[in-house]
């Protein structure tokens, strides 16, 4: 069961964590690269600026973004920012989505994002939890996937578990961490199966492309390469 309320808290959390965390950087350290190849900081911290008010337009009945290539400029645009002008639109977006999930409303309701991708209403704190916690980790200051809430990364795995279930370019896998959960994933393409074991921030990296499976064991074949996000 989704609750809405206790995602939008742990949204307020960890984006108080991520402005705590680049309130420390100076301009010249958010011009330094990510570990998103070919976006620095500033272009971290941009996209996690207009994806803010990208999700207020998906709670509000519009369109996420005007297109892909609107999207991209912006952010282009708004990476080389001074660090009190990129800091003020992070906390300022920020506080808009907020106020716009806090609004009363029908939560059971279907709402559309990008490229057609439809979800509840109710979802949309986690998926920017999601954003505000990896995108943290991407900065490379410091937070690790390791520093991720416990409950966050289980939630995270059992949605892309859930994600990459049936995927036609994905072998039957289970996946398994070191304290006994599991996760079953993948099957639409012929092999397997394979069990990968490892920790569960390990197992994270792995299945949202922030780690490349080093780290992990694989029984039954070679580790399943997954596609991209």
């Amino acid at each position: 069961m989704i609750d809405h309320a206790h995602d939008l808290g742990a949204v307020r959390e960890a984006t108080d964590r991520l402005l705590s965390a680049t309130g420390k950087l100076d301009s010249a350290a958010l011009a330094e690269p990510s570990r998103l190849p070919g976006w620095s900081r500033g272009h971290v911290v941009a996209h996690l600026s207009r994806n803010a008010d990208a999700l207020v337009n998906v709670l509000q009945g519009r369109p996420m973004y005007a297109d892909s290539e609107t999207r991209d400029r912006d952010i282009e645009r708004d990476a080389p920012r001074p660090k009190a002008e990129q800091l003020a639109d992070l906390a300022e977006s920020a506080a808009r989505f907020v106020n716009a999930a806090s609004a009363p409303a029908d939560w059971s309701r279907t709402v559309t994002l990008r490229n057609g991708v439809t979800d509840s209403a109710s979802r949309i704190p986690f998926r920017r939890r999601v954003e505000v916690e990896l995108h943290h980790v991407d900065l490379g200051i410091g937070y690790e996937l390791e520093d991720l809430p416990d409950e966050f990364v289980t939630r995270e795995i059992d949605f892309l578990a859930e994600r990459f279930g049936g995927h036609p370019d994905v072998v039957s896998t289970g996946v398994a961490d070191d304290k006994g959960r599991t996760w079953t994933t993948g099957g639409g393409a012929e092999g397997g199966p394979v069990t990968v074991r490892g920790t569960a921030a390990e197992l994270l990296g792995w299945l949202c492309g922030r780690r490349d499976g080093s780290a992990l064991t694989v029984e039954g074949g070679p580790l399943p390469a997954l596609p991209p996000l």
